[in-house]
This record gives structure tokens, C-alpha cells and sequence, in this order.
């Protein structure tokens, strides 16, 4: 279920969602086409479009996906394909915003198409699994090295795993997984995925992990 509204959306959101009916509408796609497309809601979709929704990066994949374009795209950005001698320079604070729950992600490389990886520096404003509906899951692996702060990553499968600045973790993007900050200020990660090219599973409830 795709449960991740949040206040009315900032300016940044609502450009974000006029750039996902603009991708849609150059395909001549209808909202139920394209949520079928994307694996993602109906009202989900129509949420993002209308920017009363910051989406998730697991929804922001199922869009890029469904709809064939680059997640820079979403961002403003015109990712570049280069044959050869592949580089992507992002400058400190340069990199495109996005937020949604308790993560405030910095994209980085948006400028560069076709990356076998995606790579984000992420504040982890969430100091409880309340903060999230849902796991984060979808296809691919995902690297987290921990900059600045604490983190407990949770996991369907393993015992949350504490990790200090310093500290860092590879795993499987398909387990169900969710990180909050256990120190008294934000967490600050630089935090990789591969980019899927799969359908992705439904996420699943954390809510027993809230108890």
C-alpha cells in the first residue's frame, strides 16, 4: 500500500509532480495506463502529479521505471550519455532535494543517464520507525556508509544493525528495510542503490516493529 502523504506540498514537490504529468502526458498515457505502467496507485500517481505528495525513492523508482525516464528528469536535471570516460561532478550542496517522511535526500550525478548506481547524501531526521507506513524495498543493492551521527537500520530479515560515523552497510535492496538516526542529532549518510530494472515488490507493513 502506498501510504506517504504528507503536509501540503512544498515547492519543490509540486515542481516534481508537474514533471511527472509532463513525462506521462509526452506519452500520451491516461493515469490509470501509466499507474498500471508504474506498479504505483492510482491515487498515488494522480497525489504526485497534484504535489500533495512527496513520494518515496521506492515510488520514485516504480515512476522512472514505468515511465521510462531518468530520475534526473524529475529533478530538472538533463542527464547526459556519455560513450566513454563516464564523470558526473557534483559540487557541495549542489546536488537535487527531495524529502519525504524522515529522510532529506541530496541526489547526486543527476546530470549523468544510465548510472548503474545512484547515489544520495541523505540527513535521517527520523528517530523512530513511527516516522515510516511502510519498508522500503525494491529491486537491486544498496550501500550506506554512516558520515556524521548514529543509525539503526531495521531489517525483515536480521536484527537491527547499529552503526556508528565510520561505519557501513551493504545489503540485499529487496529485504525490507528502514534506518533512523539513534543519536540526539540527525544522522548524515551517504547512501547508495542500484538502479533497478525490474518491477518492484510491494512494500510491507512495519508496523509490528513499532510495537
Amino acid at each position: 500500500m502506498d501510504t506517504h502523504l504528507t503536509k501540503p506540498a512544498d515547492p519543490s514537490t509540486t515542481d516534481l509532480g508537474r514533471r511527472v504529468r509532463a513525462a506521462r502526458q509526452a506519452q500520451d498515457l491516461t493515469l490509470e495506463t501509466a499507474s498500471r505502467l508504474c506498479g504505483v496507485s492510482r491515487s498515488t500517481l494522480s497525489k504526485v502529479e497534484n504535489g500533495l505528495m512527496s513520494p518515496t525513492f521506492d515510488v520514485l523508482q516504480k515512476i522512472v521505471l514505468g515511465l521510462k525516464i531518468e530520475i534526473g528528469e524529475l529533478f530538472g536535471s538533463t542527464p547526459k550519455v556519455s560513450a566513454s570516460g563516464r564523470r558526473a561532478l557534483t559540487r557541495k550542496n549542489e546536488g537535487q532535494r527531495h524529502a519525504y517522511r524522515g529522510y532529506q535526500m541530496e541526489l547526486l550525478a543527476t546530470d549523468l543517464a544510465h548510472k548503474a548506481m545512484l547515489p544520495f547524501r541523505i540527513r535521517i531526521s527520523a528517530h523512530t520507525l513511527d516516522a515510516f507506513d511502510d519498508w522500503g524495498r525494491h529491486e537491486g543493492e544498496e550501500f550506506l556508509y554512516v558520515i556524521s551521527g548514529s543509525v539503526c537500520l531495521y531489517s525483515e530479515l536480521y536484527a537491527p544493525t547499529h552503526l556508528n560515523a565510520g561505519d557501513s552497510l551493504y545489503f540485499d535492496s529487496r529485504t525490507g528495510h528502514a534506518a533512523v538516526s539513534t543519536s540526539e542529532e540527525d544522522a548524515e549518510v551517504l547512501w547508495m542503490a542500484t538502479n533497478a530494472d525490474l518491477p518492484q515488490t510491494p512494500p510491507v507493513t512495519v508496523e509490528s516493529m513499532k510495537k
